[in-house]
């Protein structure tokens, strides 16, 4: 069941390089759910994403942290990217 979820979750979404989610989430920091024009702010940050997007990747984040939190689906075992966002 919730490997059915996280799979068709992922498969309308768009790509999202390895740099854009740490840009993402660096704005997601700066700006919280009270900012005005939230979503708007956060694409600029990440660049090439518009505010729909970033909405949407907000909200597959946050149910795929639901999914995790209740179980449902291991934790990802991430490669180590120590490094990999300096530019």
């Amino acid at each position: 069941m919730a490997s059915n979820f996280f799979t068709s979750s992922r498969a309308s979404d768009s790509y999202w390089t390895p740099y854009q989610n740490k840009l993402f989430e660096k704005a997601l920091a700066i700006y919280d759910k009270d900012t005005p024009d939230r979503w708007q702010k956060v694409a600029a940050a990440v660049g090439e994403k518009s505010a729909e997007e970033v909405r949407r990747h907000y909200e597959v984040l946050v149910e795929d942290l639901m999914y995790i939190e209740s179980g449902k689906i291991p934790i990802p075992n991430y490669k180590s990217t120590t490094g990999s966002y300096r530019r």
